[in-house]
């Protein structure tokens, strides 16, 4: 029999929806990316787990200027010894490592996650990190990281809100849906861009969206 390729190591780790319709003059050209499964680890966990010295290498840049999917996987262990190999790790490196997956993905894994903005960690569920070099034991840090948009402040004015505040993605696909409640991140020299995961943008079939809009 043929060898089983593992989902994980074909899936891709961020696809990016730029619809191709005409935007009216003036209004900002909106991205949706999404996520797959991922890692963003600190200086100390990389040497941790890919050895002494060692930094992140570029396989991919990202939408937003200086993100990247690193060449760098690892494997998620949790509870019982359930694992999902082959993570990606994106970075740049943070302050704080952190595991951002799916619900399907984490009820594979065995663990119950919340929903949080990226960063938001205090009392999540950790997890084990396996590198080719060493293990990283996470006491928490993994998540559902909240679909958000990222902005700009030229963005922000366009479309009348402020960081923190919450708007909807209107979705025309074969699958029409509004996702309520995303999350407005704004910042300087940001791409106005959606993020959403796996089972989010597999839900309202993103990839044959004919149109996305943003709506206070």
């Amino acid at each position: 029999m043929a060898p089983t390729i593992d989902r994980t190591v074909i899936e891709r780790i961020v696809r990016e929806v730029v619809l191709s319709q005409s935007t009216p003059a003036g209004k900002p050209e909106l991205v949706v990316s999404v996520s797959a499964r991922h890692v963003h680890l600190t200086d100390e966990h990389v040497e941790q787990l890919f050895g002494p010295g060692h930094t992140l290498t570029v396989m991919k840049d990202l939408y937003q200027d200086g993100h990247f999917a690193a060449e760098e996987t690892v494997m998620i262990v949790g509870p019982r010894r359930r694992m999902l190999p082959s993570v990606r790790v994106l970075g740049p490196t943070r302050k704080h490592s952190q595991v951002e997956l799916a619900f399907s993905d984490a009820i594979s894994l065995g663990l119950d996650i919340p929903v949080r903005g990226s960063g938001d960690i205090a009392g999540t569920p950790g997890c084990v990190l396996v590198g080719p070099k060493g293990v990283v034991d996470l006491s928490e840090g993994v998540i559902r990281a909240e679909r958000h948009v990222h902005m700009g402040p030229a963005d922000a004015a366009h479309y009348g809100v402020a960081d923190g505040q919450r708007m909807m993605l209107r979705v025309d696909s074969p699958c029409p849906t509004i996702l309520g409640n995303l999350l407005v991140r704004v910042d300087e020299g940001i791409k106005l861009e959606v993020h959403m995961d796996t089972d989010e943008g597999n839900a309202c079939d993103i990839d044959h969206a004919r149109k996305v809009e943003l709506l206070k």
